[in-house]
């Protein structure tokens, strides 16, 4: 999003110092050595104060100080580095400067029939004409004009036309370059079409004028497959929304409608803010902000996002937050910005071109220079049993010489892990993952373990009644209508899950309560009909005094802690049990069912009197579906260690880590003993990802190489701390989040060695004239440009399992 601190106070905290940040577009810069240029010639200009380029968008984010430069000056000087900013000096560019405006990133080109494309065809047939004369119709080829005493034929002259037309371009870059003390492509190019037609080689000038051209134009229309991931992320959000005012709907620009405002969304519109539901039922597709795979019903007081589909009815939203403060604005700046954190192997590789090229150019001159000087004789000798001859004719080494300098552009390796990067994290985003930055997709695709909070992560982070089990003649009914008349008065979770399965069972005439008490710890009681009833932990009816040894012996036979009730203990009346006399009911519940409950790590709550029964409830933190499954995916992915790390008890703990499968559990555990186990899993696997709510997990979060959160979207403490937010609740994105970050790092070393390798196999095929200034051009530069974006653009291929329920 475009960021405009128009009232933001300088460096020196006075307000003293104003300064304005402006986004513009510049379609052309689409290469770190294109940035490069533009970075100098921005750093010539006295006010700027910084200056964030991204070539992946083709923008740039430069703040100035309004009074030292203008909006106009940053504009020309991006365009005296070679590149057109969008509408010009003297249009709405300099207009967008001048007031903050400015655009998100390059609108789509039209590659093919561009100036630059034209002149490109036009250049190819030239040249094609130009071959035609110089070996087919060699009688037609006479001499047409004569410069400097030298003639030129019918084919010289179709070459020089060709270069003049497609090398004239190239020329012109190279000049920017030179003037700002860059070494790139740009440079090099056109130095080679100048020297090689200044001194005769038109062939070859007009070869190379043309290939480079045509490679040009391919990286163009390559980037901007690239940059359409992000367009299509961007187009998501609406740019009207239907405002209801004064009673009566008005179409206005989403960024005019202002918080507290009602929208009307109809089927099939897209929901313009972020907002509450007021009125109206739908089904609404939340994909493009939490990546879910089916519709999420919406009803009065639930949040919707901007950019969410609204599928069946009519919804009346309250608007929560600006067109510019929306969850989906937030993301995609978010996206933005991570393009600009460079990954530890983007800064080896531009350290590395920064060796490279000069070392290949000094390689090139040399290679021209040297052999025509030491070689009198043709010398011949055996490479890999093919017969080479060296002969020290100037025009063959310089061609070769002309060779080198094209191999030397790094284009294809410095552009691999950037069309990499801006791959993987928008077509993370687009299925509901947001990553935060290069080195993040990275780091996680290193992950050697994984930590995972229990408590709204594994599990849903909701009790839900489990298990209704009725004792004696009791039905479950009863059972539910007792509990619940008790509970509503109580306004702890269990009481909220017990009164929720009473509502879903149709359990709706709940008997009145007096008396009402809380038992700190133990449960509730209070008079139904003239007698005191209890809800509470089995403990608490052991203090009354039923003896549920039996129902709570583990299997294996040793009891649990406080099965069996001392003689002398109180009952919460006042009374006292009598060891002789101990309350009936031990024998109300079949086998070791309260063990077996308790096993599969659920809270049970006994309801009764003093003196009867009426049966037990278990509630739980239901497991996730897909936990078990995202589990099993992450260990089949190569994962050595899933563990998970939980405050909740042991024997809970337990319960979770068998049902959903994780290699190794760790309960209660306080927020500092989280971090010292994520210390000592680094200690023993290496690279460790946390994944935790993002806000009681904060401490272990930030120790982890990766922190991710869950459920993200809407939150705005998890969008700004984690390093990666999963944007829905779902843990089965977590798989798919490895799956793609350690593809990213396999296609990020696969590109920079692959046009490596290439480089040094044509360079080393120059000396010995295996390959031509054509090759290295569509082999080189053009060929590998190409291959490492095709590469890159696999990752939107990705998908995230969808895990369901067994």
């Amino acid at each position: 999003m475009t960021e405009n601190p128009d009232a933001a106070e300088g460096a020196g905290g006075d307000g003293q110092r104003q300064e304005r940040t402006v986004r513009l577009t510049v379609p052309e810069m689409d290469c770190p050595s294109c940035a490069q240029k533009v970075d100098k010639s921005l750093q010539r200009v006295d006010g700027v104060v910084d200056a964030t380029l991204q070539p992946t968008t083709g923008t740039a984010a430069v703040t100035y100080d309004p009074e030292r430069t203008s909006g106009t000056d940053v504009v020309k000087a991006i365009e005296a580095a070679g590149y057109e900013v969008s509408g010009g000096p003297d249009s709405d560019a300099a207009e967008q400067a001048e007031t903050g405006g400015g655009a998100d990133i390059a609108p789509p080109s039209e590659v093919w029939t561009s100036p630059r494309a034209k002149k490109t065809w036009l250049g190819a047939a030239l040249v094609t004409f130009g071959l035609l004369f110089k070996f087919l119709l060699t009688a037609q080829n006479v001499a047409v004009a004569s410069a400097l005493g030298y003639p030129l034929s019918v084919a010289d002259a179709l070459f020089l036309g060709a270069v003049a037309v497609s090398g004239v371009p190239v020329v012109r870059s190279g000049y920017y370059s030179a003037k700002n003390l860059s070494l790139d492509i740009d440079l090099l190019m056109g130095t080679a079409i100048i020297a090689a037609t200044g001194i005769g080689y038109f062939v070859e000038a007009a070869t190379l004028a043309v290939l480079f051209s045509i490679a040009e134009l391919l990286e163009d229309y390559a980037m901007d497959r690239a940059r359409d991931s992000l367009r299509e992320l961007m187009e998501l959000s609406p740019d009207e929304a239907t405002v209801v005012r004064d009673g009566e709907e008005v179409t206005v620009p989403a960024d005019e409608v202002e918080v507290g405002e009602t929208v009307a969304v109809r089927p099939g519109d897209k929901i313009p803010l972020d907002g509450t539901v007021v009125d109206g039922e739908s089904a609404v597709d939340q994909s493009p902000i939490t990546g879910e795979s089916v519709p999420v019903d919406k009803v009065a007081g639930d949040e919707v996002y901007a950019g969410a589909i609204n599928e069946e009815g009519y919804l009346e939203v309250t608007v929560t937050s600006t067109a510019g403060d929306s969850t989906l604005s937030r993301i995609i700046e978010m996206v933005q910005g991570a393009q600009a954190k460079k990954t530890d192997t983007e800064q080896f590789v531009d350290r590395f071109s920064g060796y490279y090229t000069p070392a290949v150019v000094v390689l090139a001159i040399l290679t021209a220079a040297i052999p025509p000087l030491v070689i009198a004789d043709p010398v011949s000798v055996a490479v890999a049993g093919y017969g080479v001859t060296f002969v020290g004719d100037w025009q063959t080494w310089f061609i070769r010489g002309l060779t080198l300098l094209v191999i030397a552009c790094p284009c294809a390796f410095v552009i691999s892990t950037p069309v990499s990067v801006v791959s993987g994290i928008t077509s993370a985003a687009k299925n509901g993952v947001l990553i935060k930055g290069g080195n993040y997709l990275e780091a996680m695709g290193e992950v050697d373990a994984v930590a995972v909070d229990k408590t709204g992560t594994l599990t849903k982070g909701e009790l839900a009644v489990t298990d209704v089990v009725p004792a004696g003649d009791t039905d479950a009914a009863t059972l539910l209508s007792h509990a619940a008349g008790l509970e509503r008065r109580s306004e702890h979770p269990i009481a909220t899950a017990i009164l929720t399965r009473a509502t879903e069972d149709g359990v709706e005439d709940l008997p009145a309560v007096t008396g009402f008490e809380t038992l700190t710890g133990k449960g509730i009681r209070g008079e139904i009909d003239g007698e005191i009833y209890y809800a509470g932990k089995p403990a608490l009816f052991e203090e009354v005094g039923f003896d549920l040894s039996r129902t709570r012996r583990e299997a294996d036979g040793v009891l649990r802690s406080g099965a069996t009730g001392d003689s002398s203990d109180h009952r919460s009346d006042g009374g006292v049990v009598s060891e002789e006399t101990p309350a009936s009911g031990g024998g109300a519940f079949a086998g070791n069912t309260l063990a077996a409950l308790e096993r599969e790590g659920k809270t049970v709550i006994i309801v009764g009197t003093d003196s009867e029964l009426l049966g037990a409830i278990a509630i739980a933190d239901e497991v996730r579906p897909a936990s078990k499954q995202a589990v099993e995916r992450l260990q089949a992915l190569g994962i050595e260690r899933v563990v998970m790390l939980t405050g909740d008890n042991e024997g809970t703990a337990r319960a979770i880590a068998d049902t959903v499968g994780v290699d190794e559990y760790r309960a209660e555990l306080l927020p500092d003993e989280k971090v010292d186990a994520v210390e000592e899993l680094q200690a023993e696997y290496g690279t460790v990802a946390m994944v935790g709510d993002g806000i009681n997990d904060a401490p272990a979060l930030a120790t982890a190489e990766v922190g991710i959160a869950m459920g993200a979207a809407g939150t705005d403490t998890a969008l700004e701390t984690a390093d990666i937010a999963l944007m829905g609740d779902d843990i089965g994105k977590l798989p798919y989040l490895y799956e793609l970050s350690h593809t990213a790092t396999d296609v990020i070393r696969q590109n920079i060695w692959v046009s490596l390798g290439v480089k040094l196999l044509l360079a080393l095929g120059v000396p010995l004239g295996l390959v031509s200034v054509a090759l290295a051009v569509v082999v080189g530069d053009m060929g590998m440009s190409l291959g490492v974006t095709g590469n890159a653009m696999r990752l939107s291929r990705i998908k995230p399992d969808r895990f369901f329920d067994a």
